[in-house]
């Protein structure tokens, strides 16, 4: 594979958006390769939250003083933001804490309320502990049951089984975007496609998605699809779901108390208008006017832009991972069907001392099951090391990486040098 990054994408201005790439650990040069965990935060999104606490800090809706009506002036444009960037309408989103209490908000207000004894649940077994666990807590509530697809050798989702599943008519299919161990892009326009054809609601995990890919949501035609906002430049803390309105209309709260209430007597109350009604007490204002901004910054930089600049660091890294015999990677080998990470071990050194001995380099990547346990299980593996990118990594950093692999080598003896 040749390596080539677009003339126009100018790492370099954009790097000097991100303060802490200017660090150094251990004397050496920081280089972050653990964007799937969480991302780093430009310039414009830390001002934006200085911004708003030093000039509009107050709390939102019903206020009638200035700084509460700019607070929720600034709430609802941030909504609007990311709503338009997935492509869908305010009045869909829901903002929440993250990806998991996304993914809980649907499996408590909406299964709770819908799955029955022996319906089924269809899951996939490179999801995230937060696409599998709220489920098996539902199941066991209600006696739904789960039914996972495996996938192929090469990392990609076994569609013969998917479609062997779908003949079951499950009521719900939860299915991962992108997986965080393999890369791997699942076909989530064409699996919606085929689970609302046997009248099965499609929720789609987008943590991995939607800070590197153009995701329409509206295109993809699912039901519920949620995300992170601090894998995509904004801060930790606030993320989102989006719904079709008719759904939230129909769901039970997650959660009670203020806000989300229109009326409220000795003996029932009533609920606001979506998405407020899922928007139980005082929300976080900050973290949400700094998502949108952090949107902002990736519509400034270009989605396309970003994803080609991404699969020419992961082409990259693979190529160099591949022509290492004493490594095994993880998920598909052609970077146009991943995201931008690459898991793989050492084939007789853990993980973990791998992700020790690059930290000595200032190289931080992550090390672990990555929250999930079954797709360890799957590749008989007990963990994995990952690299991850994102828009503001180099084609130098990722050599920096393979290079420093020749450190793991040297101190466990066995491999020697290249």
């Amino acid at each position: 594979m040749s390596v080539q990054i677009a003339a126009t994408y100018d790492v370099q201005t954009i790097r000097a958006d991100f303060p802490i790439l200017k660090r150094r650990v251990d004397g050496n040069p920081l280089v972050y390769l653990d964007n799937a965990a969480t991302s780093q935060k430009p310039r414009q999104v830390i001002d934006a939250l200085v911004q708003y606490y030093e000039q509009s800090n107050a709390n939102v809706h019903r206020g009638l003083h200035t700084l509460a009506e700019e607070a929720t002036e600034a709430y609802e444009t941030a909504r609007a933001k990311v709503a338009h960037f997935i492509g869908a309408e305010p009045e869909s989103l829901v903002f929440t804490r993250n990806t998991t209490e996304a993914i809980n908000l649907v499996a408590y207000a909406w299964g709770l309320a819908n799955l029955r004894e022996g319906d089924l649940i269809v899951l996939s077994e490179m999801e995230h502990h937060s696409n599998i666990v709220p489920w098996q807590l539902v199941a066991q509530r209600t006696g739904a049951k789960l039914h996972y697809v495996p996938f192929t050798s090469e990392g990609e989702l076994d569609m013969e089984a998917l479609e062997s599943l779908l003949r079951q008519e499950p009521k719900l299919v939860a299915i991962t975007h992108v997986s965080n161990v393999l890369g791997t892009v699942n076909p989530v326009q064409e699996i919606t496609r085929k689970a609302h054809a046997v009248g099965a609601k499609v929720l789609v995990d987008g943590a991995q998605a939607v800070p590197h890919k153009l995701v329409n949501v509206t295109q993809i035609d699912c039901d519920f699809y949620a995300f992170s906002g601090h894998k995509m430049l904004a801060p930790t803390g606030i993320g989102a779901l989006y719904a079709r309105q008719e759904l939230l209309e129909q769901m039970p709260p997650f959660m009670g108390g203020g806000s989300m209430i229109r009326k409220v007597t000795h003996e029932f109350s009533t609920w606001a208008d979506v998405p407020t009604k899922f928007e139980a007490g005082t929300p976080n204002i900050a973290d949400a006017v700094a998502f949108g901004v952090a949107v902002d910054y990736l519509q400034r930089v270009g989605m396309e832009a970003i994803q080609q600049h991404e699969q020419s660091l992961t082409e990259e890294a693979l190529r160099l991972l591949e022509a290492e015999e004493d490594i095994v990677i993880y998920g598909p080998r052609d970077a146009r069907k991943r995201c931008g990470l690459v898991s793989f071990n050492f084939k007789h050194v853990h993980p973990h001392d791998v992700a020790q001995i690059l930290d000595k380099r200032g190289i931080a990547i992550r090390a672990g099951h990555h929250c999930c346990q079954i797709i360890m299980r799957r590749l008989d593996v007990t963990a994995t090391a990952r690299a991850s990118f994102y828009l503001y990594n180099t084609l130098e950093e990722v050599r920096a990486f393979w290079k420093a692999l020749d450190d793991v080598r040297k101190v466990f003896g066995k491999y020697g040098g290249r």
